[in-house]
């Protein structure tokens, strides 16, 4: 027997039969691993936990371990069945985590650990932050050049509006790397965990709507080679991103990579009181 309290053997037949290419799951397969993710996720007993996307609760079964009174959300009708039947201490909700309202789903306080599905994790990830006053941490495992944007430096290849946009939002903290092996079925690519340690107070954008910072962010990265007046152009006006750039001290010549994430707030606040979107 595992330490998960599960026949190896019996687990990898239902992982054969129930892993599902439509959803993108790869199943955690190894104790050790799962225990690392729960130690680096700072899960403490008694704390409320949502887990997405269980499948046959390897990792569940962990955070039951560490004390966590654990919420599961899993859109695969055949392993929430599994959930509910093998773990029914967990409180199971049975739809996309994509579509479920945080703000009415859970406390306060509460943290997210999940493995999540590649295909949807960075659109679930950056929904969780955008609603900082449920969550005190979120930590989440996703393919690591995923993880290697979110950890990027002004400047790096990997720097862009996702980094921006989810580092004013909680502070980003690298759990560790997990290899191919640890999964059933192997992914093809390297996978990583990271920690979100949300900012109580919100979105860290200064002065402007959280809204307005990312309509910016994303206006400064939609074209990266181009400068930022000529990138930003189809949203704002050039001239006016120009001004706000010289008032700021910032060369009009540079692009969206170089500036650091004071510089987007700074440049936010600027824009949105002479430039707004259009």
């Amino acid at each position: 027997m595992s330490e998960t309290g599960e026949d190896p053997r019996a687990l990898l037949r239902q992982l054969e039969t129930r892993a599902r290419k439509r959803f993108g799951q790869h199943f955690l397969t190894r104790a050790e691993t799962v225990d690392r993710i729960v130690r680096g996720a700072r899960v403490v007993p008694g704390e409320r936990v949502v887990e997405i996307g269980p499948g046959l609760g390897i990792l569940t079964r962990a955070l039951l371990r560490a004390g966590a009174e654990v919420t599961a959300i899993e859109l695969d009708r055949d392993l929430a069945a599994y959930i509910r039947e093998a773990l029914p201490e967990v409180r199971l909700i049975e739809g996309d985590a994509a579509r479920v309202d945080w703000l009415s789903t859970v406390e306060p306080g509460t943290r997210v650990v999940a493995n999540l599905p590649y295909n949807v994790g960075t659109k679930v990830l950056m929904q969780l932050l955008r609603t900082p006053e449920r969550f005190a941490s979120i930590t989440v495992m996703l393919q690591k050049e995923v993880v290697d944007r979110l950890m990027a430096s002004p400047g790096s290849k990997q720097y862009g509006a996702l980094t921006v946009e989810a580092a004013v939002r909680g502070q980003p903290v690298y759990v560790m790397t997990v290899e191919p092996g640890s999964f059933h079925p192997p992914p093809k690519v390297r996978s990583a965990v990271i920690r979100f340690d949300v900012f109580e107070d919100g979105a860290h954008t200064g002065s402007v709507d959280p809204r307005f910072f990312d309509r910016v962010v994303k206006a400064a990265f939609s074209q990266r080679r181009k400068t930022l007046p000529n990138s930003m152009g189809g949203l704002f006006d050039k001239a006016a991103v120009a001004a706000a750039l010289a008032e700021l001290g910032i060369d009009a010549t540079r692009r969206a990579e170089s500036l650091s994430v004071d510089d987007f707030r700074a440049l936010a606040a600027s824009l949105a009181t002479s430039a707004p979107a259009n």
